[in-house]
Parts: structure tokens; C-alpha cells; sequence
């Protein structure tokens, strides 16, 4: 009796990954996952070199739909193997395995929510075979046969594929409801925290409601400066939406802002652990160095105030190596760089760094707040004058939320207050901070 068959969907070859790691993929496939499949008692199928190519054949859509056991790998964000598993998970409600190797990178936000196994790569792109991951995937291959579903799609979508017209009908009632409710959500960040509030309580139970709603929520807390409610938000999600890179980091955020700054340098910490280094992460997790910095050097504690600086500065430098085009951590460490006594020499090949990646940003993409807001601080620093002045007025036209302008306003008093501590002439910085200021007030 022939084995079941397995088929794998996973890239070909070395390929490096967004965080840097080389991944020899032929080796994982031949040292373990290969041969926990066989372990599972079934037979691999891997798909063909010439069919990795883009353009997926007759053969390959067989493979994907008719294999009764799929393990596909995620490490490498292949758009080839995201579209195989986005077809996989429409035809197979179950029996569909997902992997990535750690210290990756971010999985996508549409599959950072699904179940996925860890499993480690060594120095040289070859799978880590100490981790004891073969026989685990083997074991899960074997539970996956008893019909536990894991496509999102068979799980959320209920009927489906049997989608009748009522279904229909009522799926857009469900839209023009979320729509409706995003709207009261704008008015309601204008009015204030008790506002949002009101609008959570007819959500109840949010963890049925709509994903993306209980995201504008959970953002427009936020919006209102309510981090005591973003932090009760959260258990009350759905689990799969309270594991996302999204949430945990707003998470981090505000938990860092209600004061409980040991709680969530953990949730960040244990984030970047499971998902990999991110500018996000690292710049919400710099926040949390910088604020206790701050914190020891008001009370007079320069030694650790002293620590605390180098802390944030390598932390923020961490999330500008993630992705150099996200200018925000960027701008932090070269900030922070200018405040040390003495100043951080790294700063000066850093500044033009930062500023092409802000500059980049503006032409190419959808420049907001913090783009405007990284170039004024960024002319503040290298004292160019016309520049400051001319990116606050894009500063001041972007405003969204109060609170950004006061990240913005404290970043500039903490230049100043260093280069008036080294009596440098700062009257022209000073008015640029006030001008923030005045809008905060």
C-alpha cells in the first residue's frame, strides 16, 4: 500500500532573508523536512525547479489540491509559496503544516496570525539538527490527520465554499455595519476617551467583531492617550488578533506610557524573539530605554543615566539596521547620539543615512507626520536653520494626534537642553520648540 503523499512548498536553493540570515533551503528540505515526513509515514513530494519560476502549471495546482498532506515554508516571504498556500488553504480545510526558520524576520501580517512551527538554522544555512524540530513536525503531520481544521478560510468563513445569497446578503449588512462604526470612531477620537468607550460597548463581545474594527478601536484609544484601555483592550480579542506584530507592539507601547515599563520591554523582547528584529519593535523598545534614561538622569542618578543612554542608542540602531527605510529609529539614535557627553562620533555618517531614507520616503511613498516631523528634527540637529523652519511648516499641517506632537516637542527640548548645557547659543532652536508647543497647548 502506497504512502500518503506530502507535498512541500518551499524555496529552492541559498536565499538570505529580510533580517540577513542565510538559509541553505535544499539542506532543510533534505535534513529535516524530508525525513520527518517520511518519519510521519508518508511520501514527500517537493515541487519541481522549473516550477519555481512564477508561473505555476497544471501540474503544480494537481500537487496543491489533490496531495492530502501540505508542509509549507514561510521564512523566506517567497511571493511563489505564498501564492501555493493561498490556493491550498481555498480547497484543503485541513492537513496543511506551516514553518519558518527563527530570527527570519516578521512573517506577513495576513499569516502572522496562523499557527506556524519554529524551527532553528546554524551558521552555515543548514538546519539546526539538535533542535529536536524532526520529530515534533512528524508528530504534528501524524495529529494532523484527524481533521483539525487550520485554513483561516474554513475557520472564519462560516458555510464556505457553500456561500448562498442570504449569506451574502448578510456578509454586506456586516460591512456597511463596520463601515458605520469606523465613522463614529473618527468623531469619536475628536471628543475623547469617553466617547471611544461608548462605542467598545456596543462591540461587546469584541472578540466576535470584526478585526479590523477592533484595531480602530484599539488605535483610537490610543489616538485619546487612554493606554489604560488599550491594555484591557487587548484580552478581550480574539487570540489569533491578539498575537499580532500589530497588537503586541501597540501592546509595548502602551503599556511603556501607563508607566509599566518592565512589562513592556518583556512583550517587546519576547516579540522580536518569536518574530524577528523589526523597526517598530526596536524603535517602541528604544522609547522604553529612553524614558527610564530620562527617568535616572532628572533624579540625579548620572551612572545609570549614563547605561541607560547607551541602551536606547544601540536599541534604536537595531531597529534602523532592521530596515533602513523606516527613518524613525534612525532619527532616535542620531538624537540621542548629539545628547551624549561627549557626543557620539557615529552621528555625523549617520545623519546622512537617516535623512535619505526620510527623503526617500516622501518622494516614493505616502509621506505622514513622522516623515515631516524626522526632517525638522533631523535640521535641528545638523543647525540648518531654514530647513527647521521649512519642515515645521509641513509638520504643523500633518498633525493627527496631540500625543505626536509631544513626542516631537520632547525630542527638540532634549537637544536643546544638551546644547544649552554646553553653552551653545540655542534662541533659534528654542522658538522652533516653542512653535511645537503652542500646538500641543
Amino acid at each position: 500500500m502506497l504512502n500518503p503523499l506530502c507535498f512541500v512548498l518551499m524555496p529552492f536553493g541559498k536565499k538570505t532573508s529580510q533580517s540577513g540570515l542565510l538559509i541553505d533551503f535544499d539542506s532543510v528540505y533534505d535534513e529535516f523536512i524530508k525525513p520527518s515526513i517520511q518519519q510521519a509515514g508518508l511520501e514527500p513530494l517537493r515541487a519541481d525547479e522549473e516550477m519555481g519560476g512564477g508561473i505555476i502549471h497544471k501540474p503544480m495546482f494537481e500537487r496543491l489540491i489533490l496531495c492530502e498532506y501540505a508542509v509549507c515554508d514561510l521564512s523566506s516571504a517567497n511571493a511563489n509559496v505564498f501564492y501555493e498556500l493561498g490556493v491550498r488553504h481555498a480547497v484543503r480545510p485541513f492537513t496543511t503544516m506551516l514553518l519558518y526558520a527563527e530570527g527570519t524576520g516578521q512573517l506577513p501580517f495576513d499569516v502572522a496570525a496562523l499557527r506556524a512551527m519554529p524551527y532553528q538554522i546554524g551558521p552555515d544555512g543548514r538546519p539546526f539538527s539538535g533542535s529536536g524540530t524532526q520529530a515534533l513536525l512528524a508528530e504534528k503531520l501524524k495529529e494532523s490527520r484527524y481533521a483539525r481544521t487550520d485554513s483561516p478560510i474554513y475557520q472564519l468563513v462560516e458555510g464556505f465554499p457553500d456561500i448562498q445569497h442570504l449569506k451574502t446578503d448578510v456578509f454586506r449588512d456586516r460591512v456597511d455595519y463596520s463601515q458605520n462604526v469606523k465613522r463614529q470612531l473618527v468623531s469619536a477620537r475628536k471628543t475623547g476617551r469617553d466617547a471611544v468607550s461608548a462605542i467598545e460597548s456596543v462591540l461587546v463581545p469584541l472578540e466576535n467583531a470584526e478585526s479590523a474594527v477592533v484595531i480602530d478601536l484599539f488605535l483610537s484609544y490610543r489616538s485619546v492617550k487612554a493606554w489604560d484601555a488599550m491594555i484591557d483592550l487587548v484580552p478581550k480579542m480574539s487570540p489569533p488578533l491578539q498575537t499580532t506584530v500589530l497588537v503586541q507592539e501597540q501592546l509595548g507601547l502602551a503599556l511603556n506610557r501607563a508607566g509599566h515599563g518592565e512589562e513592556a520591554e518583556h512583550v517587546l523582547l519576547e516579540l522580536i524573539n518569536k518574530r524577528g528584529p523589526s523597526s517598530e519593535s526596536y524603535g517602541i523598545l528604544g522609547r522604553v530605554y529612553k524614558d527610564r534614561w530620562e527617568a535616572a538622569h532628572n533624579s540625579g542618578n548620572s551612572i545609570l543615566a549614563s547605561g541607560l543612554l547607551v541602551k536606547a542608542i544601540e536599541t534604536y540602531l537595531k531597529g534602523f539596521e532592521a530596515d533602513w527605510r523606516d527613518a524613525y529609529p534612525g532619527v532616535n539614535a542620531v538624537t540621542l547620539m548629539e545628547i551624549k557627553e561627549p557626543p557620539d562620533i557615529r552621528r555625523i555618517q549617520l545623519f546622512h543615512v537617516v535623512i535619505y531614507a526620510v527623503k526617500r520616503r516622501i518622494v516614493v511613498g505616502k509621506p505622514d507626520y513622522w516623515d515631516y516631523a524626522t526632517l525638522l528634527e533631523l535640521a535641528v540637529l545638523i543647525k540648518n536653520n531654514e530647513d527647521a523652519v521649512s519642515a515645521l511648516s509641513s509638520v504643523l499641517a500633518n498633525v493627527r494626534e496631540p500625543w505626536e506632537m509631544e513626542t516631537t516637542a520632547r525630542n527638540l527640548r532634549l537637544i536643546r537642553e544638551a546644547r544649552e548645557h554646553r553653552g551653545d547659543d540655542v534662541t533659534w532652536e528654542r522658538q522652533i520648540e516653542q512653535a511645537c508647543c503652542s500646538i500641543i497647548s
